[in-house]
């Protein structure tokens, strides 16, 4: 892969490590990671129906992998969805393409963008930097998975809190200074 190419990859990662894992936002994602069971797959697609179509195919691949080698996907679609509204819109499509394929129940779609906007926030509510991530990205996720992650936290709202404790704690200008480069 050329170097090009790579730096969505490798953004991704630097945010995974640094964000999501660095500051526990996901007290689930440190796992997988270390156990380098999460695919990092850049899509090619310039459009809404070309990245439509390799989501349903990575929806595929990943309900045939094995969980201890591929537990998780990450798609990065850096050309297509950069505005946050159409990516939303988008995830309604995302949500077809599970039931389509009949993998409801077995997995599913969380969202991941730069301009990240929780419904009723403002748009540099500090909140909104827990979905935020260096490109458009689509996490597939097995349900077996989050089973078993709600076994150990049964209560995920207190996670929803502890993330707006540490980003109020750390603040934009402490989100910035985790990624200088």
């Amino acid at each position: 892969m050329d170097p090009i190419a790579e730096e969505p990859i490798a953004a991704t990662r630097r945010w995974l490590e640094r964000a999501v894992i660095g500051l526990n936002l996901c007290p689930f994602a440190k796992a997988v990671y270390v156990k380098q069971q999460v695919r990092f797959v850049l899509s090619d697609a310039t459009t809404p129906e070309a990245l439509l179509e390799q989501l349903a195919e990575e929806l595929v691949y990943l309900r045939d992998a094995d969980p201890e080698q591929t537990d998780t996907t990450l798609i990065i679609h850096p050309d297509v969805l950069t505005d946050f509204l159409d990516y939303n819109d988008f995830l309604d499509n995302a949500d077809a393409a599970v039931e389509a394929l009949d993998l409801q129940g077995v997995l599913q779609v969380a969202s991941f963008h730069p301009d990240y906007r929780f419904a009723g926030t403002a748009d540099d509510d500090i909140g909104n930097y827990s979905n935020r991530s260096p490109y458009p990205t689509l996490h597939l996720l097995r349900e077996a998975s989050i089973d078993r992650a709600v076994e150990v936290f049964p209560d995920p709202d207190v996670i929803v809190e502890r993330n707006l404790e540490t980003l109020e704690k750390l603040g934009t200008e402490g989100w910035r200074k985790l990624f200088p480069d």
